[in-house]
């Protein structure tokens, strides 16, 4: 398999006024083309500090991040600018970037149309419903042109309902676009029936458990992946990882 990231050694210390805190000790983390990775692990367990260091929004006290590969980061609330329009904030990437090209809005009103929000390229975040509002988001990420994406509990603000169809159709989206993903998630089914590979963070400081490939024989879609027959079988091995103390 062709590797496109590598953690190696990876430790992320925190210093207080009183003492040191280790977050994450001795990370390795090795992502392959087409990979969708789900990173469990107790709150507080550092899931959301490793992705930040990953995408370079945060420093790694020791340790390497190997990629020459575009990462992009999909943050925890959808964070869209009220005051502007729908394709305004898919743009706004890119205008951080000085690459706003009259090719590239056209790249992005394609996205736009193709997953559904042709009639509202030039509505408010207020006129989205929640689902809406999270494929503006993957959208915004996706202008950027990224091979890796990383997602911080994408659909924790959403309803145990829309929750199952929004989160099938990111993937579905990013399975087509032919993107790599990380996605941090504190529920054992979504990164079970979302993922290939699961990794499982023990407490701070955080160590890998254990990593899990996935193989789920239907793996059709997210939504089916629950009902296939292997699905049990590693939510109760992961829910044992995270338990025992």
């Amino acid at each position: 398999m062709n590797s496109i990231l590598k953690i190696e050694n990876l430790y992320k210390n925190y210093q207080t006024e009183k003492e040191e805190i280790k977050v994450l000790d001795n990370i390795n983390i090795n992502v392959n083309q087409g990979d969708f990775v789900g990173i469990v692990g107790p709150s507080g367990s550092g899931k959301s500090t490793l992705l930040s260091i990953i995408s370079g929004l945060e420093t790694k006290s020791s340790g390497k991040i190997i990629t020459d590969k575009r990462i992009a980061y999909m943050l925890q609330t959808d964070t869209l600018m009220p005051f502007l329009t729908v394709l305004e904030n898919c743009l706004l990437g890119l205008k951080i970037q000085k690459k706003c090209t009259k090719l590239e809005i056209e790249k992005v009103k394609k996205l736009l149309i193709k997953y559904g929000l042709k009639d509202y390229i030039d509505k408010y975040p207020k006129d989205l419903s929640g689902g809406q509002k999270q494929r503006t988001s993957l959208i915004r990420a996706l202008s950027l042109s990224p091979d890796i994406l990383l997602l911080d509990e994408p659909f924790s603000a959403l309803d145990y309902q829309n929750r199952l169809k929004i989160s099938n159709d990111v993937i579905n989206i990013l399975k087509e676009e032919k993107k790599s993903m990380i996605i941090v998630t504190h529920d054992i089914s979504e990164a079970i029936s979302l993922c290939n590979k699961v990794i499982v963070l023990s407490d701070k400081p955080s160590i890998i458990k254990s990593i899990y490939k996935i193989d789920l024989k239907k793996e059709k879609d997210p939504i089916k992946n629950r009902m296939s027959d292997e699905f049990m079988k590693y939510y109760k091995m992961i829910w044992r990882d995270l338990n025992d103390k």
